[in-house]
């Protein structure tokens, strides 16, 4: 297929989207209703999204030769990831090339230590922090917000990766010896003793439209996102409001553009505190696709072309989406078509990827009225695609 086709009409915008894995992939259903055109940059031919994507850009983002050769011909540049180097975003930038976000708001999903920075200057619900450079950074946080507390690696942590809970102090060091022989700049947190986690949503386009979603509750094991409710079961209005109102309130003082999530603790007294940000679509949002009037691979495109935003309502009371966990199963098809013929109320998106244990493969979202009727059925779904039960 021709990405210049002449169906697409010679004004229609070409997205460029650094990161070639699921979420660009997810970006193109939403692309070919838009009229868009999507390039990715592809660091491994093997990449999911270069299956459906025909323009594709090969090369690593830490590339600036690469990345420059890659966004000639874009209208605006994107991330389906935060991994792309200050100074390749800085030289981006120096193109004339609209970057989406930018750099100056990309930072704070980048470098959590300066997340913490800016979001407490803003007088926002962070836990206690720290940098830390030594044992005793670790120690004096211990002493103030008790043990556990928290390490992590300011930069690069994705999928409970680059986290650490640790008891004492010898634990601590253990973990701060290694970091500093990798060269790791880590943070300290308390240990916020939450009772689940939340996700908040918002797209914001340049000149400063932003839609909120419902609030949903994420469920995480072993730091990966297993199951997604939307919304949030038992949240009253005004405390889905008010978590909305700080994930706005990011967008707009961060000056973000795109999609935007705030994961957040509810801890038992009702509070809420702002555990991490991504600036991107996001897994807590893969229920949009199918659940919503708008998704958020739609909005975040309409956000960086500075399209009116679409609608964030949902299509039903209740969304609940289940992701498909690699585990054995080497082919996905005849269990994709089981699923499909025992239940034909699910939707199942498949991601292309080769079956490894851990990987996500995929995802389910049934919608509905009854919570526990969704959740088993996409439950029964993920785990029958997962190889782990045959029935």
């Amino acid at each position: 297929m021709n990405p210049d086709h002449p169906s697409l009409g010679p004004s229609a915008p070409r997205v460029g989207v650094i990161g070639a894995g699921q979420l660009a992939r997810m970006m193109q259903p939403a692309a070919i209703a838009l009229g868009l055109r999507l390039r990715v940059l592809s660091a491994d031919p093997q990449d999911c999204a270069t299956q459906v994507i025909p323009d594709v850009a090969g090369g690593h983002p830490s590339d600036l030769e690469a990345v420059l050769e890659f966004a000639r011909g874009c209208d605006v540049v994107t991330f389906e990831h935060e991994h792309v180097p200050a100074d390749v975003l800085d030289a981006l930038v120096a193109t004339g090339i609209p970057v989406r976000p930018g750099p100056g708001a990309l930072l704070y999903a980048q470098d959590k230590a300066e997340m913490r920075t800016r979001l407490s200057e803003l007088g926002l619900p962070c836990p206690e922090w720290s940098r830390v450079t030594s044992a005793a950074d670790a120690a004096a946080l211990a002493e103030s917000a008790g043990w556990p507390i928290v390490l992590k690696a300011t930069r690069g942590g994705y999928d409970g990766r680059g986290v650490w809970v640790v008891e004492d102090l010898a634990a601590a060091e253990r973990v701060i010896d290694e970091a500093a022989e990798r060269g790791v700049k880590l943070l300290a947190e308390a240990a916020v003793p939450f009772v689940r986690e939340l996700s908040a949503q918002v797209a914001r386009s340049p000149h400063g439209q932003a839609v909120a979603y419902p609030v949903v509750e994420t469920v995480q094991k072993e730091g990966i996102c297993r199951e997604v409710y939307a919304p949030a079961p038992g949240v009253d209005e005004a405390y889905a409001l008010e978590a909305q109102r700080i994930a706005l309130t990011i967008a707009k003082d961060l000056d973000v553009t795109g999609m935007l999530a705030v994961e957040l603790f509810q801890t038992a007294d009702g509070r809420l505190w702002i555990n991490e940000l991504a600036m991107r679509p996001h897994n807590s949002g893969h229920w949009t696709i199918d659940g919503a009037v708008t998704s958020q691979f739609e909005n975040h495109l309409r956000a960086v072309l500075d399209l009116p935003l679409g609608s964030p309502a949902p299509h039903a009371p209740l969304a609940v989406m289940a992701n498909v966990i690699g585990l054995d199963l080497p082919d996905l098809y005849p269990a994709y078509l089981h699923c499909l013929a025992r239940d034909p109320g699910l939707k199942i998106h498949t991601y292309g990827k080769a079956v490894k244990p851990g990987r996500k493969i995929g995802h389910v979202t049934v919608l509905g009225e009854d919570f526990e009727d969704c959740a088993e059925r996409a439950r029964h779904a993920a785990a029958y695609l997962r190889g782990e039960i045959d029935e």
